[in-house]
């Protein structure tokens, strides 16, 4: 018979596990349900609504109605759904009343003509969970209607194989019918008439033959139409820029700006609120030119970048520590191309901050991981030439182990192997300049253009000294030059075979971080930065980086032999912590949870096999003999 302690025990025991069983059976439906706590470990907050997302809502002068077609009966299908509709929850519930949506599923022919009339795409749904041979296909809709004043919006199709950006689609698309039914507007200038790099030059892709190939134009105002892009001719500065630009543009040039055409730049920042990006550099190469031999020149920009404190030097800088590599199949199978003229800047933790590759906090690089800067040159930033309260910063910067090619020409061909010459030091790629800019001609006025030598307003300036950041170079460099109409019939060229090898890896791995890089430029120079984080959640999650590995330093006197090891070991140890990844993934967790198996078999094992000890009775005290004279 169990004695009172023993019962007090198992009483105590049988309450903990009814406590614990009841808490369990709580949260399991609290998970169940709508109505749970959600923590997002993402890196770029995948699963959380952006609060640009949310003031946009909340700022529309009446609600917006959102129909959302949807497709369910498989796995993917019901898990996509779900976070659709967990997603449409946040905008709800952050839009202040502005945000009501509706889930339909077209289960009926009225419902399905519905959908079509409305835009909506039927795309086929593949459903691999169904028993026996083969996958079996679905017709369905999955798409977003979206109705605002008098405008309508459509999202013709969804695809639940690819959920990342679901807020950056949706979030865009209520930007684009807003601007369009409340008449806002952001237009912004390219300068143009000096034979340079336009944004409607086919140079991302490799071409075959004549056909025509995308832009970035035609990229950006098709997806983000609430952004007009107009081309701006200085004419040798004869008239003022209009000032009712938000910003200006200046791409790669191949003909010289005049000093009145820079007064007229600089007459324009001048008005205050307004931003000037120069994506440009000394390195110039010519469009279809395989021998992709460089030519250095500034073209006279510099005059008035180091008029707001960022000089651009006539060089060419070649970042042999970039690690930028593109795999090219060639007769003896799959080989690495390099090419340090090629920056490869990545968001690396192991550098300080006055020392940071990638500023992932600048509007137009925001959490971003990597970005290509092909063909750049060097930059100094001259505190001196503005006022304090200006901020210059460095937004992008080459490894230690760059190195620097002056003169007039610079060997840029594509080849198996390069020669670092030292010496090597880190350089700025990038940088900024933000608040009320002092005049570049500040002190040095003319007699045909009078400027106000502060600006009337904070403005910005943006340099990334990149000539092809916008291109795609070893596209631009191989694909066949354009052949005049009579002589098309005959069959267009090929182009450079290895170049255009190099050329599709190369847009399939590095285009769209340089798309989204400018469409967020566009909302930095427009002063309409609120929705950067949404483009951010396009970018899936960031790759595996190397920061317990030392970074690579390079001395002036070290030999070519030197530099070339220390390459080697760098790379040797990133493809070592790799293989360590590898085989923790493939071995290590799975040993892991067998050895705890093991442990807790072997605990049970012991337990049941421990001898039992049963308490010894108590002895009967004999009665005293007074006891018993007593009785």
């Amino acid at each position: 018979m169990a004695t009172e302690s023993q019962k007090r025990m198992r009483a105590a025991q049988t309450g903990l596990y009814l406590f614990i069983v009841t808490i369990i059976v709580i949260v399991a439906n609290l998970l169940s349900s709508n109505a749970f706590i959600r923590k997002d470990m993402t890196k770029n907050d995948r699963f959380t609504l952006s609060e640009g997302s949310g003031r946009l809502i909340r700022g529309l002068k009446e609600p917006v109605q959102v129909d959302v077609y949807v497709k369910t009966g498989s796995a993917q299908l019901d898990i996509f759904v779900r976070d659709l509709r967990h997603l449409l929850h946040e905008y709800e519930s952050n839009g202040g009343g502005n945000f009501k949506y509706t889930i339909i599923e077209p289960d009926t022919d009225e419902l399905k003509d519905r959908a079509r009339e409305a835009g909506l795409q039927e795309q086929p749904f593949v459903d691999a969970t169904q028993k026996g041979d083969g996958a079996s296909i679905t017709q369905g809709f999955m798409g977003i209607v979206f109705k605002y004043g008098s405008e309508k919006g459509v999202i013709p199709a969804l695809h639940p194989a690819r959920g990342d950006g679901l807020e950056f689609f949706i979030t865009n698309k209520l930007r684009e019918i807003r601007d369009k039914n409340d008449e806002i507007k952001h237009r912004i200038g390219v300068i143009t008439n000096k034979d340079e790099i336009k944004l409607t030059e086919e140079n991302l892709i490799p071409k075959q033959g004549q056909q025509a190939g995308p832009n970035l134009q035609q990229i950006i105002t098709q997806n983000f139409p609430f952004y007009s892009i107009e081309t701006v001719d200085l004419g040798d500065g004869a008239a003022a820029i209009d000032g009712e630009l938000d910003g200006l543009i200046m791409t790669q040039p191949a003909k010289d700006y005049s000093e009145l055409e820079l007064r007229r730049i600089d007459e324009f920042l001048m008005l205050g609120g307004k931003s000037l990006a120069v994506i440009a550099s000394a390195v110039n190469l010519k469009a279809n030119d395989p021998t992709m031999k460089a030519e250095l020149s500034l073209h006279g920009i510099d005059q008035l970048l180091t008029g707001y404190g960022i000089e651009m030097h006539k060089d060419a800088v070649l970042d042999h520590g970039a690690q930028f590599r593109i795999p090219v199949m060639g007769n003896g199978g799959m080989q690495w191309m390099r090419h340090p003229g090629v920056a490869h800047v990545v968001n690396d933790p192991r550098f300080d901050e006055d020392e940071k590759l990638l500023d992932t906090s600048f509007p137009g690089f925001f959490r971003m991981e990597e970005l290509m800067f092909p063909f750049p040159s060097s930059i100094t930033l001259l505190r001196d030439k503005q006022p304090q309260s200006v901020s210059l910063k460095a937004v992008a910067r080459t490894t230690p182990a760059a190195s620097i090619e002056s003169g007039e020409t610079v060997d840029m061909s594509l080849r198996a192997s390069w020669e670092p010459r030292p010496p090597f030091d880190q350089q700025i790629i990038a940088a900024t300049a933000e608040g009320k800019l002092k005049s570049a001609f500040a002190g040095n006025p003319s007699e045909d253009l009078k400027v106000a030598d502060v600006a009337a307003g904070s403005s910005r300036v943006l340099v990334i000294a990149s000539s092809q950041f916008l291109a795609n170079p070893f596209a631009r460099a191989g694909n066949p030059a354009p052949m005049p109409p009579q002589m098309q019939q005959f069959g267009g060229a090929q182009g450079d075979r290895d170049l255009l090898m190099v050329a599709q890896p190369y847009a399939q791995s590095y285009l769209t971080p340089t798309i989204l890089a400018l469409k967020n430029t566009l909302d930095w120079m427009s002063g309409d930065a609120d929705l950067i984080a949404v483009s951010a959640k396009i970018l899936g999650e960031p790759n595996l980086t190397y920061s317990s590995i030392e970074k690579p330093k390079f001395k002036a006197d070290e030999t070519n032999e030197a530099v070339r090891k220390k390459d080697e070991e760098y790379r040797k140890s990133r493809t070592k912590v790799q293989d360590q990844i590898q085989f923790t993934l493939i071995l290590g967790l799975p040993f892991v949870f067998m050895l705890l198996g093991l442990l807790r078999w072997r605990a049970r094992n012991a337990r049941r096999n421990a001898p039992v000890v049963k308490a010894s009775p108590t002895p009967k005290q004999k009665p005293s003999s007074e006891g018993k004279k007593a009785a």
